[in-house]
């Protein structure tokens, strides 16, 4: 990666939204290891346009994604490419987490917001209001699935420190990307994310 882009850092339970140009490169990285991020994405111009799971998985036919995959978003225009991944198993199956998440899953009397409420406040200033956040496609997550019985079930990352996954961007966009808040999804503690942008190659 080249040096002088500088890195960012996403405190625990925590998320942030920012704007990527067409050609830029985002790179989110595990700097501990075993911990999600969840990343959205939106047509800078048109906020209607935004991430898809299931046009990409229909597109891809098959639900883990790597390096040279495109994602897709809901008009079935590609808004980010994956062009490299040092882990090759991420989720795109399971929303973010939110507080009805705690409340629901894990019984907690006094829920955390959660990745949901995270995105929601980070991508408000850019319009986005909460019923548009979408299912995210969440790096590093690792979910299998039951080939007989379709049972999904959350298993701990197999990112370690220092895996990153590198997205292009094929047009504007404002992304919103968290460090997951749910224990369940990283393997029971909760860690910062860290990205970085380098810009459009010539």
């Amino acid at each position: 990666m080249p040096p002088e882009a500088s890195v960012h850092e996403i405190a625990p339970r925590s998320g942030t939204a920012f704007t990527l140009d067409k050609g830029e490169r985002l790179t989110v990285i595990d700097p501990q290891g075993e911990q999600v991020a969840d990343l959205l994405a939106f047509v800078r111009g048109d906020l209607d346009e935004v991430i898809s799971s299931g046009r990409t998985l229909d597109y891809a036919s098959r639900i883990y994604l790597t390096t040279g995959d495109p994602i897709y978003s809901n008009r079935s225009n590609v808004l980010l490419r994956i062009v490299a991944d040092t882990v090759g198993r991420h989720d795109f199956l399971l929303t973010p987490c939110s507080a009805d998440t705690f409340r629901i899953i894990y019984g907690d009397a006094h829920p955390h917001r959660g990745c949901f409420g995270n995105l929601a406040a980070a991508l408000a200033p850019y319009g986005v209001a909460p019923d548009r956040i979408p299912v995210a496609f969440n790096v590093f997550m690792n979910v299998t699935v039951d080939g007989g019985t379709g049972e999904l079930k959350v298993e701990p990352p197999l990112s370690q420190a220092g895996d990153h996954v590198t997205f292009e961007a094929e047009c504007d966009l404002v992304i919103g990307l968290t460090a997951c808040s749910a224990l369940q999804s990283n393997n029971g503690s909760f860690k910062p994310i860290r990205y970085r942008i380098d810009p459009a190659r010539t």
